[in-house]
């Protein structure tokens, strides 16, 4: 093995680490979420799961996340998406598209671990 094999071998195994730390980052900011919707937090750690269950938390039936894998309708819905939570959690139109939509990690811990409660009943 040259060194050339060596290094991408190498930079593949560090992305690995990366994103599975990742994704118990988006785990655990998801969790919060869901347990302050009155949903199991346990349902952050499966993926598709996870998704069906934040569309429920933005007032949607959770079949609409079939939407998800339609091209263009499922960005468009996404931004929907987001912008509901956001208003399901008191936060404004510019919070639910930056930090929802765009860097939904620190979106999630900010409305996870902050003082935001959800409203269900918020239109």
């Amino acid at each position: 093995m040259d060194v050339s094999e060596q290094f991408v071998a190498l930079m593949q195994g560090g992305l690995g680490v990366v994103s599975v730390a990742w994704y118990i980052l988006v785990v655990i900011a998801m969790w919060k979420v869901f347990t302050k919707a009155g949903y199991a937090g346990i349902l952050a750690i499966i993926p598709i799961v996870n998704i069906i269950f934040l569309v429920k938390i933005a007032g949607y039936s959770g079949w609409l996340s079939l939407l998800y894998i339609v091209p263009i309708i499922g960005f468009i819905f996404n931004i929907m998406v987001c912008l509901r939570v956001g208003m399901k959690f008191g936060k404004s139109t510019a919070f639910s598209v930056f930090l929802i939509w765009i860097f939904s990690t620190i979106g999630f811990f900010i409305i996870g671990f902050g003082q935001a409660k959800y409203d269900r009943n918020a239109q």
